[in-house]
Order: C-alpha cells, then sequence, then structure tokens
C-alpha cells in the first residue's frame, strides 16, 4: 500500500456500501481526542517534542495491522506538498487544521478508509471512524477498540475527576465527537432548515458544513455534531445524537413526501434541469456542481431517475473539489481551468451510466 493508493481513488471503498437510511444519512463519524501522558500538548509543544510524538506513534503503530482493518500507513504531512493534503482533506481522511497548521503532523490509514488516526492536530492523537449510513454504534465500538490497542502501548493523559485530557476544553471527559453527514434537500427546499438548526443547538449539538467548523453546506449536505463530551457517557452522547438525527431523518421525508404531493412537475424539472447542466456544461463552479449533484441525488431517491446509481454521485462529489481536480491534472490549475475540467469530469462520468 502507498500513498498513490489514496489519492488515487475518490471515493473510499466503504463509500460504495449501502448503510442503514443512507438515502439521507451519507456517514457516520467517531472521532476520539487523546494526548500523550507527561507530554505537552501540540498547541504549545516544541518542534522537538512534536517530532518525538511523531516517532513514537510510528515505532509502536506503523505497519501494524489491527484486527481486520488490515495494516495501517503511516504518511508524514511534511512529506507531502499541498495538493496531496487537500485531496485527504477533500476524502475527509485528514482535518484542513492538520493539512494546513501541523508541520510536524501525520496520520495512519488503513486500506478500506475506514480509519484515520492523525497525529499532533490539536490533540496529540485522534482516533477518527467513518462508516457508510446510519451507523454511529458501529463507529463507536470499533474506536474504542483501537483507543484500547493504542492505549495498551501508550499512556493517555487521564484524570479521575475530569476524563480525558484535551487542548481544548469541550472535549475534555470522554473525547468523544460523534457525528453524521445527512442530505437534506427537501428541508432546505421548504426552508424548513432555518429553524431546525437553532433548535438543534439548544440541545447541545451543532450544524455544520461538509468539512466541519467554520465549512459551508455545499449540495444541501450537513454534518450534525455533540457539542460537549464533559459529563456524559460516550454512549449517551450518541444515544443522544442518534435521537435528533432520527428525527431530522423523518422530518426529510416528510418533507420529500410533500413535495412529490404538491410540487411534482415542479421538482420533477428542477431535477431534470439540473441534470441538463450537469450532462452538457463545459463550464462549472463548485458551489453550482454541487447544488447540481444535489438535485439529481434527490431524483435518484424519489425514482425521477433510474438510469444512474447513488455511486456515480458520490464519487463526484468528491472528485468535482478543487484538489481532486488538479491531482488528476498532474498539477496546479487556476480557477477557470478547474471549471472547464470539473464540467469534462461530470459529462464523462455521467455517460457511464453504471
Amino acid at each position: 500500500m502507498s500513498l498513490e493508493h489514496f489519492l488515487s481513488n475518490a471515493v473510499s471503498s466503504w463509500m460504495n456500501q449501502e448503510g442503514p437510511a443512507s438515502d439521507i444519512v451519507l456517514s457516520s463519524r467517531v472521532r476520539l481526542a487523546r494526548n500523550l501522558e507527561a507530554m505537552r500538548f501540540p498547541t504549545v509543544a516544541s518542534n522537538e517534542e512534536a517530532r518525538e510524538i511523531v516517532e513514537t506513534m510510528k515505532r509502536h503503530f506503523s505497519e501494524k495491522s489491527f484486527q481486520e482493518l488490515g495494516e495501517l500507513e503511516f504518511l508524514v504531512m511534511e512529506e507531502l506538498n499541498t495538493l496531496e493534503k487537500r485531496v485527504l482533506v477533500e476524502k475527509h481522511l485528514i482535518s484542513p487544521q492538520l493539512a494546513e497548521d501541523s508541520t510536524y503532523g501525520a496520520c495512519m490509514l488503513t486500506p478500506n478508509e475506514e480509519v484515520s488516526i492523525m497525529i499532533n492536530e490539536e490533540d496529540h492523537i485522534r482516533i477518527q471512524c467513518l462508516f457508510p449510513g446510519m451507523q454511529l454504534t458501529e463507529a463507536l465500538r470499533v474506536a474504542n477498540s483501537l483507543d484500547d490497542w493504542i492505549e495498551s502501548k501508550i499512556d493517555y493523559a487521564f484524570d479521575e475527576k475530569r476524563g480525558y485530557l484535551t487542548s481544548c476544553p469541550t472535549n475534555v471527559g470522554t473525547g468523544l465527537r460523534a457525528s453524521v453527514m445527512m442530505h437534506l434537500p427537501a428541508l432546505v427546499l421548504t426552508q424548513q432548515m432555518n429553524r431546525i438548526v437553532p433548535a438543534i443547538n439548544q440541545l447541545g449539538l451543532v450544524v455544520r458544513g461538509i468539512y466541519g467548523e467554520g465549512s459551508e453546506a455545499l449540495g444541501n449536505i450537513f454534518q450534525i455534531s455533540n457539542q460537549l463530551t464533559l459529563g456524559k457517557s460516550e454512549e449517551d452522547i450518541v444515544n443522544d445524537l442518534l435521537s435528533v438525527v432520527q428525527q431530522l431523518i423523518a422530518q426529510e421525508r416528510s418533507a420529500r413526501e410533500a413535495l412529490v404531493k404538491t410540487s411534482n412537475i415542479q421538482l420533477e424539472d428542477r431535477v431534470f434541469r439540473s441534470y441538463g447542466i450537469l450532462a452538457h456544461s463545459r463550464i462549472i463552479e463548485t458551489k453550482e456542481a454541487a447544488k447540481c449533484l444535489s438535485d439529481v441525488r434527490l431524483g435518484i431517491d424519489l425514482g425521477f431517475i433510474e438510469n444512474i446509481s447513488r455511486s456515480i454521485l458520490n464519487e463526484l462529489m468528491i472528485l468535482t473539489q478543487p484538489g481532486f481536480l488538479q491531482q488528476y491534472a498532474g498539477g496546479p490549475l487556476r480557477p477557470n481551468e478547474r471549471d472547464i475540467r470539473r464540467a469534462s469530469l461530470i459529462r464523462e462520468r455521467l455517460r457511464l451510466k453504471r
């Protein structure tokens, strides 16, 4: 396995699998924040201390296999160029912060990309597990198993009263961030998201864009996650999130049914106009592509479009991002060149109709 393995394929193998409620829930993620005992956190650590953390993790875990997930590939950030790191961000394998701010950072990835362990991001270790559809409980199970495996070889910073100690106070306690990525076009079209987001925030959860904090909800894709980790068990955090997500699933399905009943021809027209733009455009920007892909995916879910599978849409949502376009081009592209290449790639993939 090599870096090329992670850069050449837009869709991780787990993304081609169907999970529960996968028409609305694209993925479930669990992330655990951990720090090594008696070591300063990355936010205040010296370069030498940061290197020591990387070397410690590499010595214990590089090229080691974990259960059925396979051998962990070790990638050092300073050995990657800007474009390679951007592609990993677009695939959600590393965070924008690790790509941009951590000179002495690294990550470990499993072949199917379900597991990513970031090193020297905001914390020494961030264990991330990604699963298709609504599988938060399974993601938590795997994350906890990985956590136990790592802790069997190194000691964590832990306080009997406060729990796991982290750089950010909001992560102290369990260190758990659970999130789901949801496609909610009907709630956006019926203008219900404007009232839903504040209600979710009042429950101690947060709604963000496709790449987390500070990012935009491109293509009507929203990330719902917990905000606090102190004072609740991991199971309670996940169950609280599950409860809200199940309500959102029900509301999105109800909104889709209402649109079909009251505005069926207008909705069908919107879907096929977007399909026409994707199928025939010669120039298309990121936002327009994301909006049209969202419409076409909704059309597939509602049965308006029958000759295109969701897998192509999943692939295009990542392939059309700036990093991947430039990776395939073999180097940097100007914005207008990216827009031309994006349109060409979309036309080519839609013709496959797999």
